[in-house]
């Protein structure tokens, strides 16, 4: 006698799909306990990131395993280093691209702009053949390993966008030092190295994992202010710099914008995201408390 039968089903037609099973939090932590015992660079594909396995991953930190996102790491220290040329004055360190000087790719001895600036700005131009090297191993092991995954389309665009935005990068970087350090693509050269690590932790999102919560309509229409804000912060701040002392070379050209005025301008917008940013952080902790009561 049978207690119990199994349903079935009959499909209509024939259809070819693939199934992606959520990541578990327990194997997600295994997984980072075995990698950090590895003698080698381990990748976890689509771990499930919730409380506990963050703690697991602060804790590995803690104990000297390093986890982390090397296109954003990479993308920050080409920032970085691109402050660093601007306020040591080594925009033309290397004044031709893409040779560094006529004749040579690398800086020689006793150039007329001196060594120090010849070799801050080098190693600026050298840190983003690393990154597009990084872009392009990042790319390769989002065609092979994601073979099976629903968003496996997002993955691979996102990888080759970090390839072409590096690639439109180098490009940028040539115009600014060909057009002696014009502020309109040196502007263009920093945005896009924000939108590339915008990008970047997307695609590290896609890949591990991202959890999702409802919000108020105040809390949406506050981040959305939050972005706007911050892409005027920005914006105006490449201004800002277009129109200041620090151009990386004495005799670039300027926005002509009064200095003062221009970072009244962004002074204010800091504050306004500052402001927006506080609101929503006391919201938020306002409805956590709110939604712990009901539980």
């Amino acid at each position: 006698m049978n207690l119990w039968s199994a349903p079935t089903f009959t499909p209509e037609r024939k259809f070819d799909s693939t199934l992606t099973i959520p990541g578990s939090k327990s194997v997600t932590n295994r997984a980072l306990i075995l990698a950090s015992l590895s003698k080698t660079t381990s990748t976890i594909i689509q771990p499930l990131i919730a409380r506990n396995t963050e703690l697991m991953i602060k804790g590995l930190q803690a104990i000297g395993v390093e986890i982390k996102n090397t296109q954003v790491d990479g993308q920050a220290a080409l920032i970085v280093t691109g402050g660093a040329v601007r306020l040591t004055g080594s925009g033309l360190g290397c004044p031709t691209w893409p040779q560094c000087t006529p004749g040579s790719y690398t800086p020689v001895p006793h150039q007329a702009e001196g060594q120090l600036h010849a070799w801050i700005e080098f190693g600026n131009r050298l840190l983003t053949f690393l990154l597009f090297l990084t872009a392009v191993a990042a790319l390769i092991l989002s065609i092979r390993l994601t073979r099976n995954c629903l968003n496996k389309s997002r993955v691979r665009f996102l990888a080759l966008y970090q390839v072409l935005g590096i690639f439109g990068q180098a490009i940028l970087g040539g115009i600014t030092v060909l057009t002696d350090l014009n502020p309109i693509p040196v502007a263009g050269h920093y945005l896009l190295s924000i939108a590339l690590i915008t990008g970047a932790i997307k695609l590290r999102l896609e890949i591990v994992g991202k959890q999702v919560q409802k919000s108020t309509p105040i809390i949406q229409t506050l981040l959305r202010l939050q972005i706007l804000l911050t892409i005027l912060v920005l914006i105006v701040g490449t201004v800002v710099t277009g129109s200041g002392p620090h151009a990386g070379d004495l005799k670039a050209k300027r926005f002509g914008f009064s200095p003062q005025v221009i970072s009244w301008i962004h002074a204010d917008l800091v504050i306004a995201l500052t402001v927006t940013v506080f609101i929503t952080y006391l919201l938020l902790k306002y409805e956590s408390g709110v939604l712990l009561k009901r539980t």
